[in-house]
Parts: structure tokens; sequence; C-alpha cells
């Protein structure tokens, strides 16, 4: 069992960054992937992201450079530019006492001018997107024929993306007698075929799913209308008042619906999402990062990439449609030790499938009640109320007593203390925030059995929403609109 990243025998270049990092033993992904590909093996490893997966393949690939050959001899495939970029990033911390290998990252949104520049220096390895590496093919820019090691990461979301043509063209511009990774965090029916076509004897790698990570974060999720989500969402931001949320939606739509909302209602909040040039990605996540933002929407692969370590809360403001992407989203607060917050907005039509989410997770969801507009106001007194507080201390600890305030002296002379207060405490305390009424759901109970027909509702005599537990009813829904004649 391998428990300590010497007993891998390195290179002492690699030993060295590692110890530099402070990384004495292996993740579980890295002890299972390491060996079999220093071995040679063809690999399909299903891991999620925060792993340890861009260690697991970066540091065999390294291993295998012969960097005094001036040619491209590993190609690593990525989704998004987002993590190329941090891939990247990763790579140049293991090349640190090893500078003689060459490294580019090649994407789309980038100019052309400074790309071709890094591949005039015959980089040893390049990350890349799809789109990009196919521009340069047909460019004539790049030169694969030397590649000994491809590594597809994250490939169930490149397939998703629709770049399955682009990956069948990049895979026959290089050579057959090659070795192919790929880590994906499912394995759908188009990966093992991808596998099946272009693979040799693959080992499969599965990283036993690690519920014990989403054990560190409390899961809670509120029984909403679709049509008052927004309101909810602004009533949880007021009440919990985190320093970074991510705003989970399932489509772009959403995404720019929640960010006009919340920018209406004078948040400090941005948007990710696929339309966005790459300068401007890398503005709104920089602003994030430092914490200029505190609230960022955005669709799961825009999120790609985003590798931010202290995320307070998510919110999915939708469930994702699969049970994986949900571990994936809030696995990103509760890291390092730390523990994390993740709130989901669950419609009447979704119930079903928080039910199978919860069967996967092996573990409850909490259900909680939509905060009262009073509760919402009044932890929000007391947010303000405690940042007096320490306001005062700060200054009391660090005031100098020779140093007189002018202006303090000018406003005791003419007002009483507690008028100077009051004025003060007016002017800097938030506005107060007019909550939209949400309408309540009333006698809910959700009903934790194997019974597939377990009804919401517990009060016989409900009138409103009861074609929600009559007997013997479908419910049919008719996309008809103005353009029908409809009003």
């Amino acid at each position: 069992m391998i428990i300590l990243f010497k007993q891998f025998n390195l290179p002492k270049s690699i030993e060295d960054a590692l110890i530099d990092l402070n990384f004495s033993s292996p993740t579980p992904v890295q002890a299972l992937v390491i060996p079999e590909m220093m071995a040679g093996h063809d690999i399909i490893a299903q891991s999620q992201t925060g792993t340890g997966k861009t260690f697991a393949f970066s540091i065999p690939i390294i291993t295998q450079i012969n960097h005094q050959q001036a040619e491209t001899q590993s190609l690593i495939l990525c989704p998004t530019r987002e993590l190329a970029l941090q891939v990247f990033h990763e790579i140049k911390k293991l090349l640190k006492f090893y500078k003689e290998i060459r490294v580019a990252v090649i994407y789309g949104g980038e100019s052309y001018t400074k790309q071709f520049q890094m591949l005039e220096t015959k980089p040893h390895i390049i990350i890349a997107t799809p789109g990009r590496i196919i521009d340069l093919l047909e460019r004539k820019k790049v030169n694969l024929s030397s590649i000994r090691v491809l590594t597809l990461d994250e490939a169930d979301e490149m397939l998703k993306m629709g770049f399955q043509e682009a990956l069948e063209t990049i895979l026959k511009n290089m050579p057959s007698e090659r070795q192919t990774v790929l880590f994906s965090a499912t394995l759908p029916f188009s990966i093992k075929k991808i596998a099946s076509k272009y693979q040799k004897d693959p080992k499969i790698l599965k990283v036993k799913q690690d519920h014990l990570a989403v054990k560190a974060i409390e899961q809670f999720y509120f029984l909403v209308r679709e049509f008052d989500k927004k309101k909810l969402l602004v009533r949880l931001l007021d009440q919990k008042n985190p320093d970074s949320v991510i705003v989970f939606a399932n489509t772009k739509r959403d995404v720019d619906v929640i960010f006009n909302y919340l920018q209406e209602n004078n948040f400090l909040v941005d948007a990710l999402h696929g339309d966005l040039k790459q300068n401007q990605r890398q503005y709104v996540m920089n602003n994030f990062r430092k914490n200029n933002i505190k609230i960022l929407v955005a669709t799961d692969v825009a999120a790609r990439g985003l590798d931010i370590s202290d995320i307070k809360m998510i919110i999915n403001y939708d469930l994702p449609h699969e049970d994986e992407v949900y571990i994936h989203r809030i696995g990103r607060t509760g890291r390092a030790g730390k523990t994390g917050l993740a709130y989901s907005f669950v419609s009447f039509k979704k119930i079903s499938q928080l039910k199978r989410l919860e069967n996967y997770l092996k573990e409850k969801i909490n259900f909680l009640n939509i905060p009262m507009i009073e509760e919402v106001q009044q932890t929000k007194a007391n947010f303000f109320q405690n940042h007096i507080i320490n306001l005062i201390n700060e200054h009391k600890n660090n005031v100098k007593p020779e140093a007189p305030n002018l202006l303090v002296d000018i406003l005791l002379k003419q007002f009483e203390v507690k008028t100077i207060i009051d004025a003060l405490l007016q002017y800097s305390a938030p506005k107060q925030r007019k909550y939209e009424y949400i309408e309540e759901i009333k006698n809910r109970i959700h009903i934790r059995t194997n019974n597939k027909n377990y009804n919401i509702f517990n009060d016989s005599k409900t009138t409103h929403n009861s074609r929600f537990h009559k007997p013997k009813m479908i419910e049919l829904t008719i996309n008809l609109g103005k353009k029908d004649g409809i009003n």
C-alpha cells in the first residue's frame, strides 16, 4: 500500500517540489493512478474534482518526458480555458526544480501571436482545449506526431459540451502507439465508446466515492414554488450574510435572471457563463477570489476550473440533473478540514429527485422552513450591531490619547452624545429592505419512506393545490401563450 510519495521512486526534482509544497502522502486517486501510469498502462480513472487528480496524471507525465528532445511529447486536453489554466499552474509547481521542461497552455479567446510564440519554443507538454487544438492543426501550427501520452481531463464534460468530433480528429493526428489516459467524474456509454476505440486494455480505476467529504458540509433544503425562488434567495443571503457564496443554476438564462435580480437588490454579485470572453471571465473570477464580490452566480460548466479554497456557502437554485454533479457543487465548500453550508431550493416537481439524491448520498438532507421576514430583519440588525461593537473595540485599542480628534470635540460642544450616535448609526446602517411576499406551503411534510406514492401534504382538508394528492389524476402541461391568442 502506497502511503508516501517517496515509495514511487520519483525523480529528485519532483520529490523536492512535493516537499516544497509540504506534500508527503498521495491522495487515494494519486495512489491508484501514479504507479499504473508510470508502468505505461492506458487508464480510465473515475474521480471527482478536488481529489488531487491533476497531480495524479501530471507526475507520471513529467517522469516520461525527455527534455533533451525538442518536441511535444504529452498533450493534456481540458473542456474549459479555466481548467486548462489550473492544470498549467499545477504542473508549473511540480516543475519548480526541473526548469528544462517547457510547458504551454493553449485555449480560445487569447491572442494567436502569443500562443504561436509559445509553440515555436517546441514545448514538451501542451495543455489545451479541443477547439483551439483543432484550429492550430488546421493552421499547421502544432505537431502531434511525437505524442507519447495523451490525457483527457474531465472527459465526460468534453463530450457533454459537444467535443466528440474534435476529439476524434485530434486522436487521428497522433501516433497509435501512445499511452491514453481518461479522467472522468462519470462513466457514460460515450466514454466507454471512446475508450474501446482508442485505448488498449485500459486499467479502470475507480476512486471510492468519498461521501465522507460531504459529511463536513451541512446540507439543507427549502420547499419553495418556482416563482418564489428569487425572493427566498434574497432572504437567505440577508439572513446568513456569507463572505463568499456560489449560486448554481442549470441554465445560462437562469444565471442572467438571478444575477439581474440580485444586482437590483444591491448585492455584490457577478455572473459566470459561456458568453463571456476570456479576459472578462478572468476579471470576474479574480474579483471573487479577492472578495470584491461576495456572490457568484454560475452554471456548472462555467464554474469548471474555478479553484477557490475557502467558499463559505453553496446554493443550488435548482437541483442538478445528475447526483454526482451535486457532490461536485457542494464539494467546493467545507474544504481543508473546514465545515461548509449547502442549501437547495426544491420545487414540488423535484421532490422525487431529492429523495433519489438522498438515497445516493446515503444521508438525509435537512428540511428548513422559509425564513420569516421578522427573523431576517432581526438577524441583519444583529450583524450590524456586532459590526459596530467590533469597530468600537478596534478603535479603543488603537486610539492615541495625545492625538485628539478635532471633529469629535466640535460635535460634543454642539450636541448630546446620544444625538451624535443616533445620527451616525442612521447614516451608516444598511437600508431596510422591503422583502417580497412568499406564499407559505401549509402542512408540508417530506415523508421519507420507500413508498413511491408518498404525499407532501398531511391535511385532508387542504383544498389549495389539492391536485397534488387526489388519486387517479395526472398532470398535463400545455405550452400556450399570447402567440396562440391566449391572454
